[in-house]
């Protein structure tokens, strides 16, 4: 009996069962978070200082920090980026 991922790469495992899309977002965001947070640190800006920087609501904050919620829009990327002086680079990789 032959098993269906022995010998293969893990990349072609993870597509295979449906894992790859959801498993590549929340590695991104959490990369995002991890970023905004050091910012947050560099700046000694607390959650409350940033949310009312970008204009918004310490709960939003709090989802944007959240490395298990991939729903960001680049306009919020965007504004917390201008909120911690910084911008944002996107990058398409092969």
């Amino acid at each position: 009996m032959r098993r269906k991922h022995v010998g293969g790469d893990f990349d072609e495992f993870m597509q295979a069962e449906g894992f790859r899309e959801e498993a590549t977002a929340l590695a991104i965001k959490r990369v995002v978070a991890w970023q905004i947070q050091q910012a947050m640190k560099a700046k000694k800006l607390t959650k409350s200082a940033l949310a009312a920087r970008m204009g918004t609501s310490r709960a939003a904050l709090d989802r944007l920090l959240d490395d298990k919620d991939t729903g960001l829009t680049l306009t919020t990327l965007d504004r917390v980026a201008r909120a911690l002086g910084k911008r944002v680079k996107i990058e398409l990789a092969a």
